[in-house]
C-alpha cells in the first residue's frame, strides 16, 4: 500500500517540482542512482517498468527507499495495463505514471487512493485523463510538441496541471522555459543520469546535476501548482 496520500504526493511534487525516472536492471545501481537524487533534493522518483528485471528491482527500491529514506516517495513508471498497475500497487508504488491514457489503469488508482499520472500528446487525451481523474497528466514525449503546445493547453484549460517528459534538460535556460510555459513538474531521465555516469559510477557528479536543477527552479518562484 502506497506510504504517502495523493494530497501528500503533490505537496512534495510542488516544492521540488523535479522528478527523476531511472531504469538500470541491476538493482545495486538503482539504488545509487536514487540515493544520489535524494541526497540531491529530490522527494519524488519514479523508476521506470522498462528492465527485465524491473519487478524485483522495484521492490527492492521500495524497501531500500522505507528504510533508508522515509520522506520519498517512489513510484513506477511506462505502465500500459491494469494487471502491471495491480502488481506494483501491491509493492506499494506510491504513484502511477504511464506513456498514454488508459481508463482502466486510472480506475484502478481510483480504488487504491494512488496518484494517477497518464500521458497524452494531444487536447482529447488531456481532456479524456482529466476527466478520468487524473489531477497531473504527463505531457509526452514533450520535446516533439514542444513548449508552445503547453502555452496552448493552459489558454482553454488553464487550471489543468501538466508534467512535461521527454527531452527536458537540467539547465536553467531549458526549466525556466518549461516552467514559465506552464507546466507544474518535469519528468527528466537520462538528460540528468547519463550513461557516462551509469558507466563510470560518478554518483557525486549525479547528485551535483540534481542539486543545480533543484537550485534553478528555486529561483523562478513558480505558480503552476
Amino acid at each position: 500500500m502506497a506510504k504517502f496520500t495523493k494530497h501528500e504526493l503533490y505537496d512534495k511534487i510542488e516544492k521540488t517540482p523535479i522528478v527523476p525516472l531511472f531504469t538500470h536492471a541491476d538493482g545495486s545501481v538503482a539504488k545509487s542512482v536514487l540515493k544520489a537524487c535524494y541526497d540531491g533534493g529530490i522527494k519524488v522518483f519514479e523508476y521506470t517498468n522498462r528492465s527485465v528485471n524491473s519487478k524485483i528491482v522495484f521492490e527492492d527500491l521500495v524497501q531500500y527507499a522505507r528504510s533508508e529514506m522515509p520522506d520519498l516517495a517512489i513510484g513506477i513508471g511506462t505502465i500500459f495495463n491494469s494487471e502491471e498497475a495491480n502488481f506494483f500497487i501491491e509493492k506499494d508504488a506510491d504513484f502511477i505514471i504511464q506513456p498514454i491514457v488508459n481508463q482502466e489503469v486510472g480506475k484502478i488508482c481510483r480504488q487504491n487512493n494512488i496518484a494517477w499520472f497518464p500521458g497524452a500528446m494531444t487536447f482529447t487525451e488531456v481532456f479524456k485523463a482529466q476527466q478520468g481523474g487524473a489531477d497531473i497528466i504527463k505531457i509526452f514525449p514533450a520535446n516533439i510538441v514542444g513548449t508552445s503546445f503547453i502555452k496552448a493547453i493552459k489558454g482553454p484549460m488553464p487550471n489543468v496541471k501538466l508534467m512535461a517528459t521527454g527531452g527536458v534538460l537540467p539547465t536553467i535556460e531549458s526549466l525556466r522555459e518549461w516552467f514559465t510555459s506552464g507546466v507544474s513538474c518535469v519528468g527528466i531521465g537520462s538528460q540528468l543520469c547519463s550513461k557516462e555516469i551509469i558507466e563510470t559510477k560518478d554518483y557525486a557528479r549525479l547528485q551535483k546535476n540534481v542539486e543545480m536543477g533543484v537550485a534553478y527552479i528555486e529561483q523562478f518562484n513558480i505558480q503552476n501548482f
